[in-house]
């Protein structure tokens, strides 16, 4: 019998609303950390980010903070310093065994035992024979990862995990029937996993010559498979897996998710695939079957020394982008109301060390901003160890390899990465910038009440950034992280500065992370942070019953409202040029009237009728917003 998902379509305030699985919004409550006294930044504002917390952009899917875990980075649970980063970093989802390596293990099996019809060599992309390495699930050995010591990890990260099953053992098998076989085994994964995961991806990226079934003898196949994969195939093939693992999962009382591959843009030059039609092809086989889709993204061109400037603008123009390719079509084809993961996202960039650089944390930052924002269910980096390779490694952390450096030290984006899911809370909130094109803000509110903000400067210059938030109410402190990289390496520093705790080692930054303090200053008039150049902020403001009565200036001491209190009307005085509206809100935010300043003008008088109490008189000017509180009595 077919498990049927049950998907939520969340109601908020957007055309465009996401399907998510069931339970995986959370309610996040905040927690205020400890904190050194520090005043505000007494430069004037380049700056503003106008935050409006009744509009709810998306809930915030928990599980947006993933990582893919490899078989080959040891067994990890014996591994005492990476565990307690993870346990720091909570991913809340590992992916296993890894990408293409998947198509290569047999989870079931003892070192060196896989089943009679894997042959010993399989076909590359050019047709050539290649020796095939597998890997097995019961080897405990310290160069792989058991299936049975991924489970612990699992349950010491209180992660979810997502398991990718072998897909290519359905192409290269020379059973009489590889496709039956393959099927067969991932079901038995289904049953030993017994409940323990929801999310099971068939196949990795089978449209890439990279994958292990992508070309095959056809001499040795027994069903008369194509030499080369296609879409339609994969689709046909994809039923008969979700078949044979959904009734796996009836047996055991389960309740599982199955996903498939699709391609996440148009054709690229550097996809050696003959299949052109991938998705389309797929979508005919498939049907509804699928319980979600797949995407993976390294975000700039394959191969490419790219510099900061490409790699800091990609977050927000490619994840839409192929967010929006793969909706269109899942859509056209008519299966548009199921979830998209996006379960493996770096960048190609090499040759400046840039993927183990401060950018390359910056870049992740906005990644995990521009992947909410887009509504995926889910999010998993690529990946917590690799090789160090010269410094393009994709690795969260140094697997022994790095000179100088100890094992399992975190490189930058770990500490971005740490920090954002600290300070983001469950509900992405509209935001919008204006002073500076290289300020790119993400703004959420908790269940608790708090504001959580990042922010990036992208840019080579100090910013500094002031709030314009609209339905919030104040309290007393706001706190704030800001992390910088150095002046190694030209543009792609190795290290990250947290709150000016600099870097234990030579790259990555402060091990002592998790105990450093914020920075924590008083509301005030307002809120406001310097951001440095190529850095990142992570704010979290208290909420209470406060208005800000703006960020004084040496103008703003001409800025006044009278008779205040006042009984009906009032008049508000201002320095000229410095403001193009005042608008009257309530103490709910609710908006009372907006009225134009001309050129040269240097006073309004607003006289419409209020009921008693207090009100909001907002300022609002092209650089700058200020707020002074009247009440009515």
């Amino acid at each position: 019998m077919k498990l049927l998902p049950i998907f939520i379509l969340l109601a908020v305030n957007i055309c465009n609303a996401q399907v998510f699985f069931p339970n995986d919004g959370q309610q996040k409550t905040a927690i205020i950390p400890t904190y050194d006294d520090t005043p505000v930044t007494p430069k004037n504002a380049t700056t503003t980010v106008s935050i409006d917390f009744s509009k709810i952009v998306t809930p915030v899917s928990k599980y947006m903070y993933g990582h893919n875990s490899n078989i080959y980075m040891t067994q990890v649970i014996d591994q005492d310093d990476l565990m307690r980063n993870l346990k720091q970093l909570s991913p809340n989802v590992l992916r296993f065994p890894g990408g293409t390596i998947s198509g290569a293990f047999f989870f079931n099996a003892a070192k060196n035992q896989r089943p009679a019809d894997a042959p010993d060599k399989v076909l590359d992309a050019t047709g050539k024979e290649v020796s095939l390495n597998y890997w097995f699930g019961r080897n405990t050995e310290s160069g792989t990862m058991s299936v049975d010591n991924y489970y612990k990890v699992l349950q010491a990260t209180n992660s979810t995990g997502i398991i990718t099953v072998n897909y290519d053992y359905a192409r290269y098998s020379t059973a009489n029937d590889p496709v039956g076989a393959a099927a067969h085994l991932a079901a038995e994964w289904v049953r030993y996993d017994h409940g323990r995961t929801q999310f099971w991806e068939i196949g990795n990226e089978e449209y890439g010559d990279w994958q292990y079934g992508y070309r095959i003898k056809t001499a040795t196949n027994k069903d008369s498979q194509p030499e080369i994969i296609t879409g339609d195939l994969y689709g046909k093939h994809f039923n008969i897996f979700a078949d044979s693992m959904r009734k796996a999962a009836s047996e055991v009382g389960a309740t599982i998710y199955l996903g498939l591959m699709l391609k996440e843009e148009a054709p690229q030059t550097w996809w050696n695939s003959t299949d052109r039609n991938w998705n389309s092809g797929i979508f005919t086989q498939t049907g509804s079957s699928p319980d979600f889709y797949i995407v993976h993204s390294y975000y700039t061109p394959y191969g490419e020394n790219s510099n900061a400037t490409t790699i800091l603008n990609a977050p927000a123009t490619v994840t839409k982008n192929n967010h929006d390719y793969v909706l269109q079509q899942i859509t056209t084809a008519g299966h548009g109301s199921k979830p998209i993961l996006l379960t493996e996202w770096n960048i190609f960039a090499e040759g400046s060390k840039q993927q183990v650089s401060n950018v390359g944390g910056m870049f992740a930052a906005m990644v995990l901003g521009e992947a909410i924002k887009n509504k995926y269910a889910m999010a998993v980096r690529w990946d917590l160890a690799n090789g160090w390779n010269g410094g393009n490694d994709h690795g969260l952390f140094n697997i022994g390899d790095e000179p100088s450096v100890p094992k399992w030290n975190p490189r930058p984006a770990f500490y971005y990465m740490y920090y954002f899911q600290k300070y983001f809370g469950d509900n992405m909130v509209q935001s919008a910038v204006s002073g500076n094109d290289n300020i790119v803000a993400y703004a959420s509110s908790f269940t608790s009440g708090q504001a959580g903000i990042v922010l990036v400067n992208k840019g080579t210059t100090d910013q500094t950034v002031t709030f314009d938030i609209s339905n919030f109410g104040y309290g007393e402190k706001y706190y704030y992280y800001t992390l910088t990289g150095g002046t190694d390496n030209g543009e792609f520093s190795q290290v990250v500065t947290v709150n000016s705790y600099p870097a234990t080692f030579a790259t990555g930054g402060p091990q002592n992370f998790a105990t450093i303090k914020a920075k924590g200053t008083a509301v005030g008039n307002g809120v406001k942070v310097n951001v440095p150049a190529r850095s990142a902020s992570y704010i979290l403001i208290e909420n209470g019953t406060s208005v800000v009565t703006g960020l004084a200036g040496e103008k703003d001491t001409l800025v006044r409202v009278f008779p205040n209190p006042a009984r009906s009307g009032f008049v508000i005085d201002y320095p000229a040029d410095q403001y193009s509206t005042i608008s009257i809100h309530d103490i709910a935010g609710r908006t009372i009237a907006v009225l134009p300043v001309e050129t040269g003008q240097t006073s309004t008088q607003f006289n419409n009728h209020l009921a008693k109490g207090l009100y909001v008189v907002k300022l609002n000017g092209p650089v700058k917003m200020l707020t002074v509180k009247v009440t009515i009595d």
